[in-house]
């Protein structure tokens, strides 16, 4: 009778069984990939990136779910950002088909909004950020088109693709300032849309901050090497405007006038979670969705690289849940300093955030809604 396999060849056996997909997709990753010259590479954070406890924040609401409200439910499918058009009471957002629509705000009746479809951007588009231009047009960031102008006619047009002969990855972030000019940012110049996690999980600069000059047509690159440069609101004197790195966990200015006309500085650093979409309210606020809280996970995740590069390999087979929890929004002040945080622990993915009146709407990346509370009566009910 032949005697037993000896334990040690069995752990050994069950160990290349269980190592096998992982050699297997690390030389996929190295030779396929680097071939197509998009082979993951994941990096260290910079040196001046904190991982201390995040920034004090003077007022708190943890449970915004239970106050919130659902507008056109069903019929709006991952609303990204949002624009809004007081005098026709339009409030305009780009859905994962590809369509603009827009909700009457004016039709309010026991909170029935009416929507419409407003147009299509394109087959293989995903409208991402929303700006309304000087003539009353719309200008778009699409993730995948570039920097697109719908007219008051419903005329698609591309304003821009590329700048310095790279052309743009994701589109993301938009706005207009008061000359017309069109400030915008490119999320990574190696990724697109559909793999834009892989550039969180790289985290290498590869984000561009630009402007484009509707008289002239020529599209600048503003600032380069940014880490997953995301929303971009200008500043009420339009001499400045304020872009957020989310990688990062925090928001830059950048100034268009003045004695520091072409430089960088910080506006708000450590913030508790990863930011999206900045806008300003015309009443002394900025407004910066957070798309995820930060947690432990993700912070071990981007203290070491050799993490990420194996998260990657592991999901060639299998999809490993990120953690993500802590959605919301946060106010700040014109000089960067923190008002107020509206969270919940099971919102995910908000992206955007406006205040219309004593409302705050918010977008997301795949809810088939806006969302919306009301700052001064519910958020108070719902904390006492």
């Amino acid at each position: 009778m032949a005697s037993a396999s000896p334990p040690i060849l069995k752990y050994l056996f069950l160990l290349l069984i269980i190592l096998a997909p992982v050699l297997y997709s690390t030389i996929y990753l190295y030779y396929y990939q680097k071939q197509k010259h998009q082979y993951f590479n994941a990096r260290p954070l910079p040196r001046d990136h904190t991982f201390e406890a995040s920034m004090l924040i003077p007022e708190t609401h943890e449970r915004i779910l239970a106050v919130t409200e659902r507008i056109g439910e069903g019929l709006l499918h991952g609303p990204e950002d949002l624009a809004y058009e007081p005098k026709s009471r339009f409030l305009y957002t780009g859905c994962i088909d590809g369509w603009i629509r827009r909700v009457n705000l004016a039709s309010d009746d026991d909170c029935e909004f009416k929507v419409e479809n407003w147009v299509q951007t394109g087959e293989h588009s995903r409208p991402l950020g929303l700006a309304l231009g000087l003539d009353a047009s719309l200008i778009v960031a699409d993730a995948y088109q570039g920097l697109l102008k719908v007219s008051r006619d419903k005329e698609v047009s591309v304003l821009a693709n590329e700048a310095e002969g790279i052309k743009f990855g994701i589109t993301n972030g938009v706005d207009v300032a008061s000359d017309g000019t069109i400030y915008f940012t490119d999320t990574s110049y190696k990724y697109n849309y559909k793999n834009l996690i892989l550039d969180m999980l790289e985290a290498q600069p590869h984000g561009r901050l630009m402007s484009f000059d509707p008289s002239n047509k020529n599209t600048t690159v503003l600032v380069k090497d940014l880490y997953f440069a995301n929303g971009v609101s200008v500043a009420p004197d339009h001499k400045s405007l304020i872009y957020c790195e989310t990688v990062l966990r925090r928001c830059r200015r950048y100034h268009i006038q003045g004695k520091k006309k072409g430089t960088v500085e910080n506006f708000i650093d450590n913030l508790p979670g990863y930011p999206d979409n900045i806008r300003y309210d015309s009443e002394g606020c900025y407004w910066i969705a957070i798309f995820a809280g930060r947690t432990i996970v993700w912070d071990t995740f981007f203290k070491y690289p050799i993490l990420r590069q194996i998260l990657y390999v592991v999901e060639q087979f299998v999809t490993v849940p990120k953690g993500r929890k802590n959605s919301g929004v946060i106010s700040v002040s014109l000089d960067g300093q923190p008002i107020a945080l509206y969270s919940d622990p099971n919102l995910v993915l908000a992206t955007s955030a406006l205040k219309i009146g004593n409302y705050l709407y918010y977008g997301s990346l795949y809810k088939s809604y806006i969302s919306r509370i009301h700052l001064t009566d519910k958020t108070k009910k719902q904390d006492k």
